[in-house]
């Protein structure tokens, strides 16, 4: 089974481009496909760029051209949760388009992607991992530990937490204080990006496993900006990591 492997930025791409055994490319949309193995596993590597379309299209390739049974994302993301700090991990064990929805009275309400309430509504708000794959990649991660990040690289000197949760995904950049506490207390995500949503729409369509996995290289304050400038390098690799280690069970 091929497992497709997908990055946003170059920062993340490196990490796993150095340890492919390539065997071929190829250059489909805007994106290079890059057959190969990792760790013996058949797998296709590509660097999707930023946000949800892009994240559609590549996904899209990999299930229908490459024939991808499960795509895993491997990146960065800014931290919601405030029991989390840099260098951290969360791994999604649901994602939610925190930008999609309804806008009343001014502000946004979150409504399932593709749904509208008054039009063709749902009780469903996200897409969950698929329980038994969840279920492989918790048992393959018990006793675990990533390497301790240095305070200089934006860790506190001990090894990174990993923990499951709720990933929000939406093509904004968070910058700021406010709107990080509400979609915490309102939605529960402990990290957002801008593609694990769409990544899991597209797999639920495809009927494939799909799995987000995301080291935090902010906190999506208002420093952000300023922390992931200094820390992306370092916490993509922490996401490298736990991939590689991974790959024997997805």
């Amino acid at each position: 089974m091929t497992i497709g492997v997908m990055c946003a930025i170059p920062q993340e791409l490196v990490h796993l481009r150095g340890r492919l055994e390539r065997t071929s490319a190829e250059d489909l949309a805007h994106a290079r496909f890059e057959r190969g193995r990792l760790e013996g596993r058949e797998v296709v590597l590509v660097g999707a760029g930023i946000g949800k379309v892009n994240t559609a299209i590549t996904a899209t390739l990999l299930a229908h051209r490459f024939g991808c049974r499960t795509i895993v994302f491997s990146g960065v993301a800014g931290g919601l949760d405030p029991a989390l700090s840099i260098g951290d991990v969360v791994i999604a064990d649901r994602t939610v388009q925190h930008d999609a929805g309804v806008i009343e009275n001014g502000r946004l309400h979150t409504y399932q992607a593709g749904h509208v309430p008054f039009f063709n509504p749902t009780d469903r708000l996200g897409w969950p991992v698929d329980p038994e794959l969840l279920a492989r990649v918790r048992a393959r991660l018990e006793g675990f530990a990533l390497p301790p990040m240095a305070a200089r690289a934006g860790g506190r000197d001990r090894p990174p937490a990993i923990v499951f949760g709720t990933i929000l995904s939406g093509d904004q950049y968070l910058h700021c204080e406010a709107t990080r506490e509400r979609l915490f207390s309102e939605l529960g995500g402990r990290a957002i990006e801008m593609e694990g949503g769409a990544l899991a729409q597209v797999c639920e369509a495809f009927g494939i496993a799909w799995l987000d996995i995301r080291a935090l290289s902010d906190l999506a304050g208002r420093d952000s900006r300023f922390d992931f400038a200094a820390f992306v390098d370092a916490v993509a690799e922490s996401s490298a990591r736990i991939l590689l280690h991974l790959l024997p069970v997805l």
